[in-house]
C-alpha cells in the first residue's frame, strides 16, 4: 500500500497467479483487511499495464470468502504438531553456551546471511561457521531444506545449526510451514535456531525448533555471547582472583609475623634448659653421695657386729633340726597318703557295683519313651507300634512295639 492509498496485491491458486488493484476510493469502501492467504470473491476488470506489459485486474468490490488454503494447511499442521507433542518443551535441547562450530541453512545470495555472519563476526571473531546453500521458497526449498539438516547432522561436527531467511508472504514462507521440514527439525540431533522471515512472522519451524529468534540478526546474537564482554569478565575475574591472593597472602604473613614474636628462639631455650640440668644434678648429687656415706658406715658396722656374734654355730644346730622336722613330714605324708588311697580303692570298688553302666555290661538294659524320655517300668506305660528307645552298654536301639504281655495276657 503506497502513499496514494492504492492497494496492490496477487491472486493465486494452485496453478496460476496475476496480479490485481484495489483503488483508494473503492478500498476505503470494501472495509477489508487484506492480508496474506486469505481468499476473497470480488468484482472486476482486466487491464494491461502497458509500462511493463503485465496484466492485471482492477476490482471494483471484493469481500472475503475464508481463510485461505495456506492459512488453513497451517492451522491443520500446527494444531495436530501441538496435540502430538512435538512443541513440547521437554523436546527442546540447549543450546551450547559458545559453540565450536555454526552451521548457518540459508539461501547464499540474500542480505540474510550477510547479516548473520557480520554480527557473528563482531561478536565473537575467528569463529567456525559453515554455510550450507539451500533454496528458501519455490518448489525445491522443502527438500534442500530438510536435506541440509540431515547432511549436517551426519556430519556431527557442528553443535548448532541456524536455518534463516528474510521476511515474505505466507507462499514465500510455506517450505517453512511443512512438515517435511518440521520432522527434519525434531529429529536433528544438533540443536537448532529457526530465524525465518521478521518478528511478526511465525512458521510451523519456529514453533519445533529449540529456540526461535524474531530475525536472522537476533539469531546470531543469541547463539554466541559477545566475545569482547567475555573478555572483560575474565580479566575482572582474573584480578579479583590477584587482589584476593594478594590480600590472602598478606593476612597469612601478618599472622606468621605475630606467632614469630610470641616463639622464642628454640636454641636459647635448649641452653636454659642445660643450665637448669646442670644445677639440678649438683644439687641432686650432694644429698645422694652423703646418703652413700652413711649408709656404707652402717653396714660395716653391722658386718662387725655380725662377726662378734658368729652365727655358723647357730645355722649348723638349725639346720639338723632342719632335717629332722623334714624326715618326720615325709613320713606322716606317706602315711595320710597311704590312708587316702586304701579309701579310694574301697569307694571306687562300691562306685562301681553301683554304676548303672556296668549292671548294663552284665546284658542288662533300660528301656525309654521316645518323645518324653521316660524310663519304661511297666507294659502299661506303652501302647502297641509305640516306638521306644533301648540303652545298651554299647550304644542304642530304636524299636518298635510288635506286642506285650502283663501277667500272662499278651497284648493288653
Amino acid at each position: 500500500m503506497p502513499a496514494s492509498g492504492h492497494c496492490y496485491f496477487t491472486l493465486k491458486d494452485e496453478s496460476a497467479q496475476i496480479s490485481a488493484v484495489v483503488f483508494r476510493g473503492q478500498f476505503r469502501q470494501t472495509r477489508v483487511d487484506i492480508e496474506d492467504g486469505m481468499s476473497i470473491i470480488g468484482l472486476g476488470r482486466l487491464s494491461v499495464y502497458e509500462p511493463r506489459g503485465n496484466y492485471q485486474v482492477i476490482l471494483e468490490y471484493l469481500e472475503p470468502a475464508g481463510l485461505g488454503a495456506l492459512q488453513l494447511a497451517f492451522d491443520r499442521l500446527k494444531k495436530r504438531l501441538a496435540a502430538e507433542g512435538y512443541f513440547d518443551q521437554r523436546h527442546k535441547k540447549p543450546i551450547p553456551f559458545i559453540p565450536a562450530k555454526i552451521s548457518i541453512i540459508t539461501s547464499p545470495s540474500g542480505a540474510v546471511v550477510h547479516d548473520i555472519l557480520t554480527v557473528l563476526n563482531r561478536r565473537f571473531r575467528n569463529l567456525r561457521i559453515e554455510i550450507v546453500p539451500v533454496s528458501v521458497q519455490g518448489p525445491r526449498a522443502e527438500a534442500e531444506i530438510s536435506t541440509a539438516l540431515t547432511f549436517v547432522n551426519q556430519q556431527a561436527d557442528s553443535d548448532v545449526i541456524i536455518l534463516a531467511r528474510g521476511g515474505g508472504s505466507l507462499e514465500d514462507l510455506q517450505a517453512f510451514n511443512s512438515e517435511t521440514v518440521a520432522m527434519a527439525i525434531f529429529h536433528s540431533e544438533i540443536p537448532v535456531v529457526s530465524a525465518v522471515g521478521h518478528e511478526t512472522d511465525v512458521t510451523i519451524a519456529d514453533f519445533i525448533a529449540d529456540l526461535r529468534a524474531p530475525t536472522p540478526s537476533a539469531a546470531a546474537e543469541m547463539v554466541v555471547p559477545e566475545k569482547d564482554a567475555l573478555l572483560r569478565h575474565k580479566s575482572d575475574l582474573d584480578k579479583a582472583l590477584r587482589r584476593n591472593f594478594i590480600k590472602q597472602v598478606d593476612e597469612l604473613n601478618y599472622n606468621l609475623k605475630q606467632l614469630t614474636k610470641r616463639l622464642k628462639d628454640p636454641r636459647k631455650k635448649i641452653q636454659e634448659m642445660w643450665l637448669r640440668l646442670d644445677d639440678l644434678g649438683g644439687r641432686l648429687g650432694r644429698p645422694l653421695a652423703l646418703r652413700l656415706q652413711h649408709t656404707s658406715d652402717r653396714l660395716q658396722w653391722l658386718v662387725h657386729r655380725l662377726d662378734a656374734v658368729s652365727p655358723l654355730s647357730q645355722v649348723q644346730k638349725y639346720n639338723s633340726k632342719l632335717e629332722l622336722i623334714g624326715i618326720n613330714l615325709f613320713k606322716i605324708l606317706f602315711k595320710i597318703i597311704s590312708t587316702k588311697l586304701s579309701i579310694t580303692r574301697e569307694h571306687t570298688i562300691k562306685l562301681n557295683a553301683l554304676n548303672p553302666l556296668a549292671i548294663l555290661d552284665r546284658g542288662y538294659s533300660v528301656t525309654r519313651t521316645l518323645i518324653e524320655k521316660r524310663v519304661v517300668t511297666h507294659p502299661d506305660q506303652v501302647s502297641l507300634h509305640d516306638s521306644i528307645e533301648v540303652l545298651l552298654a554299647g550304644g542304642t536301639l530304636l524299636c518298635d512295639i510288635q506286642g506285650k504281655s502283663t501277667h500272662g495276657e499278651e497284648n493288653v
